[in-house]
This record gives structure tokens, C-alpha cells and sequence, in this order.
């Protein structure tokens, strides 16, 4: 591969947008043998974190510091690709990109920083920081969306990390949830016909063109199935995805461990680890469809939930046929208003679907549950408790199980939360995540979204503008670094929970609902205590003698009053709420509701 100059890279970052990349390779060389993968180690980079290391004892200049990046960032390329890619005009576009990109925003932060330590004004400083912020999300925003796919997707999940990027990055990330690239219908029907080995036409009798939506990883076409001429979705992976997976994920690999080397206190690296294990499963569109299938088949015995999980048909590995259930985005106000769906009810159901996803037991947990993967529409029929309106879930590739010691220790701790129990929250913060004395505020602010402050005293009220701005400011005042090195310590599977809290967290306040957050507290009250519940009886049941024996019955007694404490406060409260819709109130946020904990 040729080496990149500064004057190369910079141009490169203004490249033409990013599109099908097999239509693009078709127009630039024959098509020659696919890329295969090593079988074992199928994002294998090679030694790539030694490239692009300077003298130790010269300070890096610009120029060092692009050519360093570039020079990595090259070498990770092509440790990645066989000969007859990494060659290519399109390896050295993409590279050149990141690398470009990554090259500016280190030599922006280090020449911002140094001008904020010079300065004595603290309103100064921070608009320097912001400035700085705004500039580099921008900068890398327009990478992502050229480079599309796995970039698109570290971009959504970036713009979810509320609780540890700054402001300025996931706000600049947000249109990246509805943002992404499209291939081409050709594409499509050649990739139907290479992992088929059938027509379109041979299965369904019609088949859109043009996408109804598209994702990161993939996009959907409606289709009708010629033999029963069943409506259904076809979601179809980006045929170029595979082929650049390898290097995009060496390239996300090499940025991480790049600004680690610069920025040490700024350890991200982890990021990078569970994209290398989350990815592979997303691209799997047989195992997606194993996750939606059990999913439908948990929720079945909860009937009471107004959850839809569109029916599978069939699968491939990178095409998945399914039922089409379509809806509306949550945070469509209007839509919810005009057709007389409660939004505090729409919060109510996320919050029982997402706590049994978390908590029940063997339950399936959606870890991608952002707005784009869930949708709303109305019904004419009632649910059994009365709800007029149906949740859609979407993409079921990203999974994960939580073993049951687990739930236990997470139930325990989120219900000293809620009782304000400061010492038993730190009890089970370490047996969760292995958080220490020091650790615990952090923690603690991270799990709930909510300043220390609030938490160690009444985390069920609402959430204000000034608390945002603590909370902001407390990450632009050096907690991030320490929020960063924290969140490299703890269980990923814990990682995965912080996202989909902040996630659901965020879908529930886009829905400004009424009463505050004391009906989705109380209602993961409930589920907790049902998790304890559980716990205690089978201890009960491993002692001797039955439940009925008089020491296991009073046990069993003790455990059974102790969830119906936290059960009878939720159907108080859901009663109050029914009286006054009843009665014509509208439901105000509940400032004394702590009491009733």
C-alpha cells in the first residue's frame, strides 16, 4: 500500500459519500475471488499497535502526529486484507479517512487543551473544551457516514453513551440513527441469488426496489410471497458489509488504541473488544432469527404485554424473511396524541417489557432498544388491561443472557436505590460489577442516569435541566477520565444493561409523560422483588423438610410479605392514576411520592 502524505489524507476526509460497495468495486476491477476470513480469528490485525510510534523524548508535532496515524492506520488496513484488496483505490480511501480524521482531532484536543491550561477565565475554559468537542464530533461525523456501515453502527451506539461522552459528541451522533446508507436493488438481487441460489422472483411475486428503511448492517424491502401470497419484510444485509468488516473493525481497533496512547487517562479500548464480539453475531441473520423466536415465545406467556415480535419465516445468513408488522417511532407525539394512546401508559408497558427482559427468568435481553428498533401503532381491540395500542420490536441480532446470580445481585442493588439504602447499594454494586468504595458515585450515577445527589436521597423525582448540567459539567470537570477507566473494569455484560438503561431511559423521556419517573421506579420495584422472591424460595426449597415445615413456612412467609409490600404500593399507585384519568385529572408529577417507598 502507498504511503499517505498530510496533503493525501486531508483530501480524503471530503471524499464522495460512502455507497453499495459492490457497485462501486464492479466499476473499478473485474470481479475476482471473494474475501475469505481466517476461520479463527475472523478480525485478526496483527501487530498493528507498535505502528506509527515516535520518538519518546521529541514533543509530537502535527505533521508527527498525522504521519504516525496515517502509517498505523495503513498498516492495520492491510495486515487485514488479502492482496487482491488491499491494494485497491477503495482500501486506501477508507483508511485514509479515519486516519485523517483521527490525526486532526488529537492534535485539536492537545492544542485545545494546552490553550485552556493557559487560560485563568473558567468560562473561557470551558468554551475552548466545547468548541473543541463540537469540532471533532463534526469532523468524525462525516467519516462515519462516508465509511458507513460498522461506522454508522459504532456511531449509533456512540450517541447513546450519554452517561460518558460529553454533550457535544452524542448529540452530533443522533442522525446516525436514521441516517445510513442504501444498496443498490442489483446488489440485492445478486446477493439473493449467490446465498440462495434462487431468483427473487422465484419466491416472492413482488418485491420493492426501494427499502422501506435502512440500518447500519442492513435494510428492509417489502415483498409478498408468491406461493401465499403473505405482506411480508425482507430484511437483507449490506452485501459489502463482510467484505469490509475486517478492516473496519481493525481500523476501530487501531483508533481506540491510538488515542489511548495519546490520551491515557481516556482508556476506550474496551469499546472496541465488545464490537469484536457483538458484531460477528449482529451479521448473523440466523441467529437473529433464533433471538426473535424465543423472544415471541417468552413474551406468549405474558399476554397481558402488548408486544408484537414479527413472525419469522426463514433465514439465511444474511437474509431474514419475516411477518410484516409495521408501526409508528415512539417519540411520535402527535401520532400518540391524536389517537388517543396515554403516553404515561406507553411508558408503563416499556418499563414491565424491558425490566422482564432484564429480570425474568431464562428472558432473552434486546440490547439495541433505541428509537429506530421500536414502534407503536394503535388497535381496535383492547389489550386484557385495557391498552389501546401495540409495541413493535425490530432487530433482534444484538442478545445477551444474564446469568441468574446476576439478576440477583442487580435486583438487590436497584432496590436498595430505590429505599435509599446507601450501604446496601454498595454491597451490591461490588458483587455486580466489582465497583470499590471509591468507585461507588460514579457507579451509581452511571447505572441511573441521575446526579449522586439525587440518588443518595430520592431518586424517584424527576429529572430537571439544572440536574443535566451538574451532571454535564461533573464529566467536563475530570469524572470522565475516571468514568472511562471504571467502565474498562466492569463485567461486559454489565456494559450491555448500562446501554440498554440509557437507551429505554431516553425512549421514556422523549415521551414526556405526566407523572415523573415514580410509576417506571416502582414498576422495576416490582420485578426486583419478584427476582428476590425467587431467590429466597429456592433457598427455602434446598433446606430440609418441605415449605410446609414450620421453620420454612415462616421463611417463606417473611419472603412473601416482603414482595407484596413492594407489589400492594404498585396497585395502589396504578389505581390512583386509573381514578383520576376516570375522574378527568390529568396525572402531575408526584414531588411527595417518596414517601410512599
Amino acid at each position: 500500500m502507498k504511503s499517505f502524505s498530510v496533503a493525501s489524507l486531508s483530501r480524503l476526509v471530503s471524499n464522495k459519500p460512502w455507497t453499495c460497495t459492490n457497485c462501486r468495486t464492479q466499476l473499478l476491477r473485474p470481479a475476482k475471488a471473494k474475501f475469505q476470513r481466517h476461520a479463527s480469528h475472523p478480525f485478526s490485525t496483527g501487530p498493528s499497535s507498535s505502528a506509527g510510534r515516535g520518538p519518546k523524548t521529541k514533543p509530537r508535532g502535527r505533521a508527527v502526529v498525522l504521519t504516525a496515524t496515517a502509517t498505523g492506520a495503513a498498516g492495520a488496513g492491510a495486515l487485514a486484507f488479502t492482496d487482491d484488496i488491499k491494494y485497491g483505490y477503495d482500501v486506501t480511501e477508507r483508511t485514509g479517512r479515519v486516519a485523517a480524521a483521527l490525526a486532526l482531532c488529537i492534535n485539536d484536543y492537545r492544542t485545545s487543551l494546552n490553550q485552556r491550561e493557559k487560560s485563568d477565565d473558567p468560562a473561557e475554559k470551558d468554551i475552548i473544551l466545547k468548541q473543541c468537542h463540537e469540532r471533532c464530533a463534526v469532523r468524525t461525523l462525516k467519516v462515519l457516514e462516508k465509511n458507513g456501515g460498522i461506522f454508522i453502527k459504532l456511531g449509533q451506539h456512540l450517541s447513546a453513551m450519554t452517561y460518558l461522552l460529553p454533550h457535544e459528541w452524542t448529540s452530533t451522533f443522533i442522525p446516525l440513527q436514521d441516517k445510513c446508507p442504501v444498496s443498490s436493488y442489483e446488489s440485492i438481487e445478486d446477493m439473493f441469488r449467490r446465498d440462495t441460489g434462487e431468483e427473487l422472483r422465484d419466491y416472492f411475486s413482488e418485491f420493492a426496489h426501494e427499502p422501506i428503511g435502512a440500518a447500519s448492517l442492513a435494510q428492509v424491502h417489502l415483498a409478498t410471497v408468491k406461493e401465499t401470497g403473505q405482506r411480508v419484510a425482507v430484511k437483507v444485509q449490506h452485501p459489502g458489509l463482510a467484505q469490509w468488516a475486517p478492516l473496519d473493525m481493525a481500523l476501530t481497533k487501531f483508533t481506540f488504541s491510538t488515542l489511548k496512547r495519546f490520551f491515557p487517562e481516556y482508556d476506550l479500548e474496551w469499546l472496541s473488544s465488545e464490537m469484536e464480539v457483538s458484531l460477528p453475531q449482529e451479521l448473523d441473520f440466523q441467529l437473529e432469527a433464533s433471538n426473535a423466536i424465543r423472544t415471541k415465545q417468552h413474551f406468549q406467556k405474558l399476554p397481558e404485554l402488548p408486544l408484537v415480535i414479527p413472525d419469522v419465516l426463514w433465514a439465511k445468513k444474511r437474509i431474514l424473511v419475516m411477518a410484516n408488522e409495521s408501526g409508528r417511532r415512539l417519540d411520535d407525539l402527535e401520532y400518540l396524541d391524536s389517537n388517543g394512546i396515554d403516553r404515561d401508559e406507553v411508558s408503563a408497558t416499556l418499563a414491565h417489557i424491558f425490566n422482564e427482559m432484564i429480570f425474568g427468568k431464562n428472558a432473552p435481553l434486546h440490547c439495541d432498544p433505541h428509537g429506530g428498533n421500536i414502534a407503536i401503532r394503535k388497535t381496535s381491540k383492547r389489550s386484557r388491561r385495557g391498552k389501546n395500542f401495540e409495541i413493535i420490536i425490530y432487530d433482534h441480532g444484538l442478545y445477551r443472557d444474564i446469568p441468574e446470580h446476576l439478576q440477583r445481585s442487580y435486583a438487590k442493588m436497584w432496590l436498595a436505590v430505590i429505599d435509599g439504602d446507601m450501604e446496601g447499594m454498595k454491597q451490591h454494586a461490588h458483587e455486580v460489577a466489582g465497583i470499590t468504595e471509591e468507585q461507588f458515585p460514579l457507579f451509581a450515577s452511571a447505572i441511573t442516569g441521575r446526579d449522586y445527589t439525587v440518588v443518595s436521597s430520592s431518586i424517584l423525582k424527576s429529572r430537571s435541566e439544572e440536574e443535566k448540567k451538574t451532571m454535564g459539567d461533573a464529566l467536563q470537570e475530570g469524572l470522565l477520565s475516571d468514568l472511562v477507566t471504571m467502565l474498562g473494569q466492569v463485567p461486559r455484560i454489565i456494559l450491555l444493561i448500562l446501554k440498554t438503561n440509557d437507551l429505554t431511559r431516553s425512549l421514556d423521556e422523549n415521551l414526556h409523560t405526566r407523572q415523573g419517573p415514580m410509576r417506571t421506579f416502582l414498576i422495576l420495584a416490582h420485578y426486583c422483588a419478584r427476582t428476590v422472591l425467587r431467590e429466597q424460595v429456592d433457598e427455602i426449597k434446598q433446606r430440609p423438610g418441605s415449605l410446609l415445615a414450620p421453620a420454612n413456612a415462616i421463611r417463606f412467609i417473611g419472603a412473601w410479605m416482603s414482595y407484596l409490600r413492594v407489589e400492594l404500593k404498585l396497585e395502589v399507585f396504578e389505581l390512583w392514576l386509573s381514578i383520576k384519568r376516570v375522574m378527568g385529572f390529568n396525572t402531575t408529577q408526584y414531588g411527595a411520592g417518596a414517601s410512599m417507598i
